[in-house]
């Protein structure tokens, strides 16, 4: 059983940063695909950034490239989302996620098999 706990969300302005964190569980980083979520209130939830086990390749929606950046501390077991220049539509539950593979669905919620509780994160203009 993996276990993920979210942190780092809050509310911010346009233009500012955020970073979320997610504390996994044992070996998590290393053997599952992790990946970060969000869920806009009446919006169905969309992958925004996953990386393959071990920290290799990375995959990022359009809409965040170049904005945010996934990476991990395997030393830490914890997951990060570096969110530089937020949006107002960025404004979203933001979920960590694993998955036991994912290979050509890095980005697709239905590949992922564990779930954290999900953090805020509020931009407004």
């Amino acid at each position: 059983q993996v276990q993920l706990v979210e942190s780092g969300g809050g509310s911010v302005q346009a233009g500012g940063s955020l970073r979320l964190s997610c504390a996994a569980s044992g070996n998590t980083y290393s053997r599952y695909y992790m990946g970060w979520f969000r869920q806009a209130p009446g919006k169905e939830r969309e992958g925004v950034a996953a990386m393959y086990p071990g920290g290799g390749l990375t995959y990022y929606a359009d809409s965040v490239k170049g904005r945010f950046t996934i990476s991990q501390d395997n030393a830490k077991n914890t997951l990060y989302l570096q969110m530089n220049n937020l949006k107002p539509e960025d404004t979203a539950v933001y979920y960590c996620a694993a998955g036991r593979s994912a290979i050509g669905w890095e980005l697709s919620a239905f590949k992922y098999n564990y779930w954290g509780q999900g953090t805020q994160v509020t931009v407004s203009s």
